[in-house]
């Protein structure tokens, strides 16, 4: 449902176009009329409509008047007049659209067929603003990679990999749910794919997920991942893999 506010001086004028929305756009609900620009300026802050339906010469002054001194415009405005010289004047004070009179309702029909999808487009977009609002900012990042093997192209969420192991020319990744993929691609280029998204290399044969260390032993000189495995750190890495632990 669309609420509108009709501000036209003539009353009669009111009346047709009341009559017009009654019978071609049922949708459309008057929820005030005004017949100069201070009361029009009041009806519009107090009802807070969808739509106003505007005269553009009237008692008190013009249209373009009313719209000037109204500091949130939150709603669409529907030029009706009996002057076409204003229509540039219109178009330029935002208006969704301009209708001669007398009024042709194909027009009428037209123009709240633009608020409807204006309201629409609004609608979406104050939707979207509320969700970018409670997502935490980290939900925001894309944080996928694509890897392909034989048959076909994997989607991976990166934060769903705890490891990753070099077998020769190929490297096994290994997932928190406990299955495992194989890609033909060397841990060097896994390495670059993924030193963006908090991994980091312990040995020449494993790359890790930073996120899903547990601990260092450092008798050991291992690292113990969330699912249980023991993964190596070679001495040239010890250092490195300290330094992230005590930043996590």
């Amino acid at each position: 449902m669309i609420r509108c506010v009709i501000v036209e001086d003539e009353e009669m004028a009111r009346n047709v176009l009341k009559s017009l929305l009654a019978q071609y756009c049922p949708d459309v609900m008057v929820c005030a009329e005004a017949d100069d620009v201070i009361s029009g300026k009041n009806m519009i802050e107090t009802f807070r409509p969808d739509l106003v339906f505007l005269d553009i010469e009237m008692p008190g002054g013009s249209g373009f008047k009313l719209l000037t001194s109204i500091e949130n415009k939150d709603f669409e405005v529907v030029f009706i007049t009996a002057y076409e010289q204003f229509a540039i004047k219109a178009i330029r004070h935002d208006a969704l659209d301009y209708i001669l009179k007398p009024i042709d309702p194909k027009e009428l029909v037209a123009a709240v067929e633009k608020v409807n999808e204006a309201k629409y487009k609004k609608t979406l977009k104050k939707q979207y603003d509320n969700l970018l609002k409670n997502l935490d900012p980290e939900q925001l990042v894309v944080r996928k990679i694509s890897l392909s093997t034989s048959d076909k192209i994997h989607l991976i969420d990166v934060d769903d990999i705890i490891r990753c192991e070099s077998d020769n020319y190929y490297t096994i990744i290994f997932f928190k749910d406990g299955t495992s993929l194989m890609v033909s691609k060397t841990l060097k280029d896994m390495e670059q794919k993924l030193e963006e998204y908090d991994f980091v290399r312990t040995h020449k044969s494993h790359l890790v997920n930073m996120r899903c260390i547990m601990n260092f032993i450092k008798d050991e000189m291992m690292v113990v991942m969330t699912d249980g495995t023991k993964v190596p750190v070679s001495k040239r890495k010890k250092e490195k893999i300290l330094e992230v632990i005590n930043n996590l």
